[in-house]
């Protein structure tokens, strides 16, 4: 029966790209005998209820190989009906062309960059060894998952992948399965062109265990081989499964052809008669394939259900544990958490990388599923906070990470952890660094997972490592991802209140950017209780000359210059500007003072303030690359100074 639902999905894909004139069929025609497997025996999966906690994750890594899944999701019940399979790459459709996290009924995480979804895997496997280590007792076990990933010659390339294994190898996730799609084809032609590499030593050197030489059209060897990866307590299991894109087609199996466009008809036609398909029927699943899964279906639902007759016994066992896990799963907050964060006592001036850290520390006191580490840079970051433990390999119950260095797996994993649900994931590296990070940032915004990321030594005032190390366009990078929160406080109290507002926010990622350099306590004519309108005025605006936007470090050097310019006769309001984007739209309902001048002063490219200064307002940034030497020296050679600022605003005045 699983090899005829092979076959059946076969048809259905090859039908699915045919008709949207669009795809990938290679990849799900070639890789339907493993599907068939893990979605008609091997997972524990129930699409009346998909987000069942102790369910087995599947991620589809290969995204473009989407037909695949839509086909048996469709199969398996879920919300997806022929007539959305037939919409397949259409506008507005439930199957886009890549999976969709919150589109698509059964889809676990958004998939195509390769090797983003292998990552997340590694995180999803993450979280449910911590899950399983702070919730699972002796009598129950209500944690007890695995997390299943198909990748192809793509992602093994990608060199996200080798940092996100190397990773998993070190902590010893034994409950990750990855099967290796190994068909040799990639997009340009045979691998050998460019990737001819042992891919199985490499896993090995990770600290992975291997299972080479199997016959991906096999089903038997494939289930043999997924129980041994199973019955390895220690490591997680690569599956070096051996297939054919487009297993079938008579003339481009085996092709690169058949990577990413339709077959076309007759290739099709030959295919199903391979496979003793109807060959006049498009979208064809027979009524033995459709009662199968109706079983199937129903033996889902009853595990589910015993699982969840469990649960109960464990909750009604372990009180205090089920309130917990009540909090985890819907990320609530204790209701004190803002006053408790801000009532802390912090004296200035200091570093926003050491006051968000003190704020950090609060937050992990108060909300025990908060976790996250760094790119091994925790004593830099101010993130680490050893009295809650860290995971390493044999003992999950911490809830700090060591990363080591590999920003972008760090990003995919956090994503992971946060898709698994139980965890809130932070992730700290220096803001220069962010740029390795960025698919991950942007495949969060996507979608929407409440990922916070600490970002430190944002500016040219880092000084002595020079250009290199010295953020100049970062930021703004940052602030054009749609759906990110950019917070870049300028005191010890902004920073506060920057966590208080990331940790608030369920339904996008934050970039919190925090400086090395100590900063002095902002004047604050309107406080924070405008923090959350994205800006606020420090000075009192009434009958100002100009106003002086200015973000992060800045704000104290805009009350500088103001100063200056008071000296002048020249009133200057300055208003402090944590989130930007948010101020734009702020702006835009509730107008500002009328001025002769809008000023922005920020340390960084100047493009993104004309929104809010105008086109004949005045930008005072940074264009070009920095300098080695001491931050305040840099700074000032570079034109970060109250004097010079407070002469270009008043020649522009004057002009």
């Amino acid at each position: 029966m699983l090899k005829d639902v092979a076959n059946i999905v076969r048809g259905l894909s090859a039908d699915i790209v045919e008709k949207a004139n669009s795809g990938h069929p290679g990849m799900p025609i070639g890789c339907a005998d493993i599907g068939a497997l893990l979605f008609g025996e091997l997972m524990n999966i129930d699409a009346s209820k998909t987000d069942w906690p102790d369910r087995d994750r599947f991620v589809l890594s290969a995204g473009h190989g989407s037909a695949f899944l839509y086909s048996f999701l469709h199969l398996t019940g879920h919300d997806i009906s022929m007539d959305d399979l037939k919409d397949f790459r259409q506008l507005h459709s439930k199957t886009p062309g890549h999976p969709e996290y919150g589109e698509t009924d059964g889809v676990e995480t958004t998939t195509g960059p390769l090797g983003q979804g292998f990552s997340n895997a590694v995180g999803m496997a993450l979280a449910e060894k911590m899950m399983a280590a702070k919730y699972n007792t002796e009598d129950h076990s209500i944690v007890d998952h695995y997390t299943y990933t198909i990748m192809g010659d793509g992602c093994m390339m990608e060199g996200i992948t080798s940092e996100a294994a190397s990773l998993a190898g070190h902590l010893g996730l034994d409950k990750l399965i990855a099967i290796y799609d190994d068909n040799n084809i990639s997009i340009a032609g045979n691998t050998n062109l460019a990737f001819t590499e042992s891919v199985a030593d490499r896993f090995k050197a990770f600290g992975w265990q291997v299972i080479e030489n199997i016959d991906g059209h096999n089903i038997d060897q494939v289930r043999e081989a997924i129980n041994q990866a199973k019955s390895d307590k220690e490591r997680p299991t690569v599956i070096m499964a051996k297939t054919h894109i487009a297993f079938g087609a008579p003339n481009k199996q085996d092709t690169a052809d058949a990577h990413g466009a339709p077959l076309g008809e007759e290739e099709i036609k030959g295919l199903k008669e391979k496979f003793d398909l109807p060959v006049d029927k498009k979208f064809y699943v027979s009524d033995e394939v459709k009662e199968f899964f109706r079983a199937h279906a129903a033996e889902m639902q009853d595990q589910r259900l015993a699982w969840e007759k469990e649960f109960e016994k464990w909750a009604a066992a372990n009180p205090e544990l089920k309130k917990d896990w009540d909090q985890a799963m819907d990320l609530k907050l204790p209701v004190d958490l803002k006053e408790e964060i801000m009532d802390l006592k912090i004296e200035a001036p200091i570093a926003t990388r050491k006051s968000a850290g003190a704020a950090l520390s609060k937050a992990f006191e108060l909300i025990p599923y908060l976790v996250g580490g760094s790119a091994d840079l925790a004593p830099s970051t101010k993130t680490y906070n050893g009295e809650y433990g860290e995971v390493q390999k044999g003992d999950y119950s911490g809830r700090n990470f060591r990363f080591g260095v590999r920003e972008h797996a760090m990003g995919a994993i956090t994503n992971g952890l946060a898709l698994h649900a139980g965890l809130r994931p932070f992730a700290a590296t220096f803001l220069v660094f962010s740029d390795y990070m960025r698919p991950a940032i942007r495949l969060a915004a996507l979608m929407k997972l409440p990922v916070t990321y600490v970002f430190t030594h944002d500016s040219v005032f880092v000084g002595e490592d020079g250009p290199t190390h010295q953020p100049i366009e970062h930021v703004e990078a940052l602030r054009i991802i749609p759906g990110l929160k950019v917070l870049r406080p300028g005191d010890e109290e902004e920073a506060k209140a920057a966590w208080v507002e990331a940790l608030e926010t369920k339904d996008q990622p934050t970039a919190l950017i925090l400086t090395r350099q100590n900063l002095e306590h902002i004047k604050k004519y309107q406080g924070l209780n405008n923090f959350n309108n994205g800006g606020y005025f420090v000075s009192d605006p009434k009958d100002a000359d100009t106003i002086i936007f200015a973000s992060g470090s800045e704000v104290n050097l805009a009350e500088k210059s103001a100063e200056l310019l008071a000296e002048k006769g020249i009133k200057a309001a300055v208003m402090s500007v944590p989130e930007r984007k948010k101020l734009e739209q702020y702006a835009a309902e509730h107008p500002l003072p009328k001025v002769k001048l809008k000023v922005a002063v920020e340390a960084g490219v100047t493009s993104g303030w004309y929104k809010l200064v105008g086109s004949d307002g005045l930008v005072i940034g940074l264009d070009r690359f920095g300098l080695s030497g001491k931050g305040q020296e840099v700074g000032e050679k570079l034109g970060f100074k109250a004097e010079k600022i407070a002469a270009e605003i008043e020649a522009a005045l004057n002009n």
